[in-house]
């Protein structure tokens, strides 16, 4: 008859008859703790993991046997122009991030403001400074004298342009007024971030508008504007290499000056790029510590 009994069960079933069932739980379910957990391979990940460990050892090696006089590196990374660089460079970053944070400040308030014209200039402003390079920026600000030969308040004191708008002061309005525009809407963003009953409580109790914004807005928005406000610091360290072109003596400019003379062109951007990584790798811890002071609150609250 085949595989078929003469009950017409298939011999299959009695197999299986005989094999003992899984033990059950107490709501009739088979208790599975003791089979083995199927891991599934992750061949991409261990393939992909292995493919960027290839890349940075070529990218090692060419750099080891690369024509790179490292002692030229070690010699200029402590040189007195590179350390004047670097310390020109935190000083302009440092002035502008501060006229940045002020003008962003104000500019956050015309854009929330009821009034249409503080409103419409606000928005001119940060389109204009967000929407044009920084780098045309700076050499519009170098060059101002060929459209203002003059500048100075008519009557008390005026000057030349040229001699007014140094590599300096050309540099700090460039990178500073640029950096109003981003950090206007980094504070706006901070401002909208507080619940409307702070507002309507400072209102209830007799405070003005900008005493408001000063004793209750600001202090609570700064817990959500520090983050960004840190990166753009950082940014700002970086953005400073840009004033190059304007001859404003910074870390990248000195290295050019280095290598134009002895042609180590390699050498000393890699010295420009150490202290860059150094100076960065100072203020990200510094920023980490800032944000977890603003955000102690909101933090024991979490908890």
């Amino acid at each position: 008859m085949g595989p078929w009994r003469e009950c017409g069960r298939p011999a299959h079933a009695e197999r299986g008859a005989a094999m003992k069932p899984a033990p059950a739980l107490a709501g009739g379910f088979p208790d599975l703790s003791g089979m083995r957990v199927a891991r599934e391979p992750h061949w991409f990940r261990w393939f992909s993991a292995a493919l960027i460990v290839l890349v940075l050892a070529a990218i090692a090696r060419a750099f080891a046997n690369g024509q790179i006089e490292w002692s030229y590196v070690s010699r200029f990374l402590t040189v007195k122009v590179i350390l004047e660089g670097i310390v020109n460079t935190m000083v302009m970053a440092a002035l502008a991030m501060a006229l940045g944070i002020v003008l962003g400040i104000v500019v956050a308030i015309m854009r929330l403001s009821p009034n249409p014209v503080l409103k419409t200039v606000a928005a001119g402003y940060t389109w204009l400074f967000r929407g044009t390079p920084l780098i045309l920026q700076l050499l519009l600000w170098f060059n101002l004298a060929l459209v203002f030969p003059t500048i100075g308040i008519p009557g008390l004191w005026s000057a030349r342009a040229v001699d007014v708008m140094t590599p300096f002061l050309a540099a700090l309005l460039g990178l500073g007024i640029n950096q109003g525009a981003y950090t206007s809407e980094v504070m706006r963003a901070g401002m909208l971030s507080v619940d409307i009953g702070q507002y309507e409580a400072a209102q209830a109790i007799g405070m003005g508008r900008l005493r408001a914004l000063r004793r209750i807005v600001l202090p609570q928005a700064m817990r959500v504007v520090i983050p960004p406000l840190g990166n753009e610091f950082i940014g700002m360290v970086k953005a400073t290499s840009l004033a190059s072109v304007i001859q404003y003596p910074e870390l990248l400019h000195n290295a050019e000056n280095i290598y134009y003379a002895n042609s180590r062109v390699i050498e000393l951007l890699i010295v420009a790029g150490l202290w860059y990584l150094l100076v960065v790798s100072i203020l990200t811890p510094l920023q980490m510590l800032l944000e977890r002071r603003f955000a102690r609150g909101t933090l024991r609250l979490a908890r």
